[in-house]
């Protein structure tokens, strides 16, 4: 039997391509073991999540407004605008998304979530009009990301919401590497303070082949240079023969 929560065949249709992304991204940012300590955990895909990653646990910890279906006793702590211990029925409060997620019962109905105003259909318009004039990272640094972990949730604005992600992405695709293929040697700071978590990243990857590009130019990839035990077999054969 299909979940509550699953998303509808078209749903997964439109997320199709925005899905493969990370996927795309992670592949092409593989960073060097010899010039990073560590290997950054890539962020999950769609509507899944990696728990090993940073990014998706900051994700997590976005702040959603619902309203209490039952009441919650001796949770008043939790609501500091009130004075009563308990959290009654009907109450209007903001949680994060991962215990949003793990209240959200289809059957037992705990609470239910409100649409943040951003995927509400004033911003969709907007976002449908020209993708371009918003400020992403004001508006949430992870739009796309905590917008498909809002397909969790039973809406009739499910599929809108879907189509907006893509589109929206679309419509930014194209400047967001385009600025990344023109600012060799400049200061990006100002080109990326508008884009969301994701948008950074593909910036981020266009930055990395452009400069990779110009390496091979200048015949720098071709390069190639001693290993630290043939230069000690080296540098000991020297001091042998002083000796």
């Amino acid at each position: 039997m299909r979940p509550s929560w699953a998303p509808t065949d078209q749903e997964v249709q439109i997320l199709g391509s925005l899905s493969l992304l990370p996927i795309i991204v992670s592949v092409s940012l593989v960073p060097k073991m010899e010039s990073q300590s560590y290997l950054p955990v890539q962020p999950g895909v769609c509507m899944e999540e990696n728990f090993f990653s940073l990014d998706d646990i900051l994700l997590s910890h976005q702040r959603l407004p619902i309203r209490t279906e039952v009441s919650f006793p001796r949770l008043g702590f939790l609501e500091k605008s009130s004075d009563s211990p308990d959290i009654p029925m009907g109450t209007k409060m903001e949680l994060p998304l991962w215990l949003s997620k793990g209240l959200y019962e289809q059957n037992k109905r705990m609470l239910s979530v409100e649409l943040p105003k951003v995927y509400r259909e004033g911003w969709r318009t907007v976002f449908n009009a020209d993708p371009n004039v918003v400020d992403l990272h004001k508006l949430g640094p992870y739009y796309y990301g905590l917008g498909s972990q809002m397909l969790h949730f039973d809406s009739p604005e499910n599929p809108e919401i879907a189509q907006t992600l893509l589109q929206t992405f679309i419509g930014r695709f194209r400047r967001t590497m385009d600025s990344s293929q023109n600012a060799y040697n400049e200061d990006t700071s100002a080109l990326v303070e508008r884009l969301d978590c994701l948008e950074k990243t593909l910036f981020v990857s266009g930055q990395c082949g452009l400069n990779s590009f110009q390496g091979w130019e200048k015949g720098q990839a071709s390069q190639l240079s001693a290993s630290n035990l043939v230069l000690n077999y080296r540098k000991r054969k020297i001091t042998d023969v002083q000796s």
